[in-house]
């Protein structure tokens, strides 16, 4: 019996309602539609649970292990699956279209489905979506995780509550992002000491591209720097205190503004406009 490891950060998932959750988010199509079916990247399997559950409902699933034990067991049960391809290393330093060309049965996955290890949530999420100075130029029809409560309210939160933040802008800036439901840490094995959720990210064109998507990350990082205190304070380092006071009246913005009371197209706006007055405006991204 293979158990739990903690330097993985290792929670097995057993809770059916859970599963029944990720699948229908997912909204697989399977191998016997018309229509083509999903290609699915499944990052930490683990046992395989969620595995069994995605490999009848769609057309190829691979799979991304870094647990060398979990892979022989993942292989010796499954390797025989004709639309699964388990591969066995980190995903933060996989270079997966490179692995890809030694398997032509199995093009670019689509969609995203996966229990991800809490510790890496942030790197992980990065890599599926990209950046604001760089998004995936060949971004995924939708990607489902599941991952930390605190982590999942950050991600879909709205402006004017207390858990929007930075991140909140750099995903929702990629991507859409919608709450599917929250699970309870006696849904795993061993249980964390946190409660999780369900979330789903559809990446989507980017209505209002910044002009200078560097300096935009740079007025993110200052402006939630200190949430307590008001947006003309936390930049008076990189712009007067006056002068975002009149851009952020012309802007139709209460002047008395903190960090996590601007939208996403808010924040872009305000940066382009700073970008134009500055003169450094850089290359919009797609």
């Amino acid at each position: 019996m293979i158990r739990p490891r903690k330097v993985f950060a290792q929670h097995w998932l057993k809770s059916e309602k859970a599963l029944d959750a990720i699948i229908k988010a997912a909204e697989c199509t399977g191998r016997d539609r018309s229509v083509k079916g999903d290609r699915v990247l499944e990052i930490g399997p683990g046992t395989g649970i969620l595995t069994r559950r995605l490999l009848p409902l769609v057309q190829s699933l691979i799979a991304v292990e870094i647990d060398r034990d979990l892979c022989h067991l993942l292989s010796k049960q499954l390797g025989k699956t004709e639309n699964f391809l388990l591969l066995q290393g980190d995903f933060l330093t996989l270079d997966l279209p490179s692995y890809l060309v030694a398997f032509p049965n199995f093009q670019k996955p689509n969609k995203v489905v996966a229990n991800i290890p809490y510790n890496i949530t942030g790197p992980i999420i990065e890599k599926l979506l990209g950046t604001i100075a760089n998004p995936n130029p060949e971004p995924f029809d939708s990607i489902v995780l599941l991952v930390q409560k605190e982590v999942a309210e950050r991600l879909y939160a709205k402006p004017g509550s207390k858990t929007f933040g930075a991140l909140s802008v750099r995903v929702q800036y990629l991507a859409e992002c919608e709450l599917i439901c929250t699970v309870p840490a006696s849904a795993f094995h061993p249980a964390p000491k946190v409660d999780s959720a369900v979330v789903r990210l559809r990446p989507r064109k980017i209505e209002i591209p910044a002009l200078n998507p560097r300096q935009l990350e740079i007025f993110l990082k200052l402006g939630f720097g200190a949430k307590r205190k008001m947006l003309r304070n936390n930049l008076q380092s990189i712009i007067e205190r006056d002068r975002l006071s009149h851009l952020l009246e012309q802007l139709k913005i209460n002047p008395q503004a903190r960090a996590e009371d601007i939208s996403v197209q808010q924040w872009v706006i305000l940066a382009n406009e700073l970008a134009v007055e500055s003169g450094e405006q850089g290359v919009g991204n797609r």
